[in-house]
């Protein structure tokens, strides 16, 4: 397989919160390392849907994902069988929804936190959190550094082909704390701090690499609607491709085609939207 790709999802991080408050990531736009464009979510714009549909390509409306009350094993081709499919090496280091999207559904608190599987036909490397107990005096999160070592374990001791991370801890500061907050501001900017040195170490390692939000959130910490506050977040792009020009609105159906032209795998008919990176 001629490429390989990591996609960091930060969950509900809205586009102004990116570019005003994560200043490693817009360095390196402004030192010319890095691009960024708005990328925005399906609707509706809540996590599990964009979850859905960031990985299989198609919208809400044809994967049946609704909500966060409605999570299933999907049936259509995603990210990480066509990968496989193709000879690649997958992990992902994410919530538990994502394992049951796209390997086992229900998740089983101990056999798939957890997981080494070669021959699976989806996530070789899985890691997984639950945030069970999750709500306003507990965001049940675990600390993001953690996560990055995670997946930067996985990808040295198994080369990964394609990796995720998704990380749920900004979206709920979003909901405790809103957006016109010392809290909210002071969460973004140890985010970007934490992922900082792992992006130059991945980049060493022969990785691509996506930065991204599935969805924003409006001032009162809402999402899961129509508008820019709710829907559009920012894009970093880490890597030698060629993309559009800087005021080109990214379709969150692009990303999987995106990620799968990228590793050099074929894109599945049912991926209608076209790759922006080439």
């Amino acid at each position: 397989m001629p490429g390989k790709l990591l996609l960091i999802i930060l969950d509900g991080v809205p586009y102004r919160n990116w570019r005003r408050l994560f200043g490693n990531l817009e360095g390196w736009v402004q030192q010319g390392d890095a691009r960024v464009w708005t990328h925005r979510a399906v609707l509706p714009s809540i996590s599990a849907s964009c979850y859905a549909s960031i990985h299989t390509g198609v919208p809400p409306q044809v994967h049946g994902c609704t909500g966060n009350g409605n999570v299933f094993r999907l049936k259509e081709p995603d990210v990480f069988s066509q990968t496989r499919l193709a000879g690649g090496v997958t992990g992902a280091v994410a919530h538990s929804f994502w394992s049951e999207f796209f390997n086992r559904h229900p998740f089983d608190f101990v056999r798939d936190v957890e997981y080494d599987e070669p021959d699976s036909d989806t996530i070789n490397h899985g890691r997984f959190h639950t945030m069970t107990g999750y709500g306003a005096a507990n965001q049940m999160t675990p600390s993001d550094v953690d996560l990055f070592g995670s997946l930067t374990n996985l990808c040295l001791r198994f080369g990964l082909n394609y990796g995720m991370l998704h990380t749920c801890t900004l979206d709920s500061m979003g909901h405790r704390f809103q957006h016109e907050s010392h809290e909210m501001d002071h969460a973004c900017f140890v985010m970007d701090e934490m992922l900082a040195p792992f992006i130059p170490r991945w980049r060493q390692m022969g990785y691509e690499v996506i930065v991204t939000a599935d969805h924003g959130q409006d001032a009162r910490g809402h999402h899961g609607g129509r508008g820019e506050l709710q829907q559009d977040a920012a894009l970093y792009y880490f890597g030698d491709a060629e993309g559009p020009s800087q005021d080109t609105v990214i379709d969150q159906l692009q990303l999987a085609p995106t990620i799968l032209s990228r590793l050099g795998v074929p894109i599945p008919d049912t991926m209608k939207a076209p790759p922006f990176l080439t």
